[in-house]
């Protein structure tokens, strides 16, 4: 089992961005989804968690410019981000909380490249 992400890449200031991470293998059940971002020099940061009953929770920079979203039966999860800031440059993490057979686990994907240019 393992998470793969995409979407990343470089951007304008004011420009968007849609973040796609999708659970490969077979799991019993998904919880939590989200996205972490790690600038350099920084320590990784909540972006936005999303439970499998579509709340959600945005780290407070986010300022309503994100939107979290998931796709129970895809097992996906996406992340779309407007407005996008110079200060949003970070390499972004997907990750989820999957239910093998015995306990659950965090998973981590491998990490997406977000710049944005002023």
């Amino acid at each position: 089992v393992q998470l793969q992400a995409s979407g990343g890449g470089v951007v304008q200031a004011g420009g968007s961005l849609n973040l796609s991470c999708s659970v490969l293998g077979s799991v019993f059940n998904i919880g939590v989804m989200g996205w972490y971002r790690q600038a350099p020099g920084e320590q990784r940061e909540l972006v936005a968690d999303i439970n499998s009953g579509g709340t959600a929770i945005y780290g407070d920079f986010v300022k309503g410019r994100f939107t979290i979203s998931r796709d129970n039966a895809k097992k996906t999860v996406s992340l779309q981000m407007e407005n996008l800031k110079t200060d949003d440059t970070a390499v972004y993490y997907c990750h989820a909380l999957l239910w093998g057979r015995g306990d659950p686990s965090q998973y981590w994907g491998q990490g997406t490249q977000v710049t944005v240019s002023s």
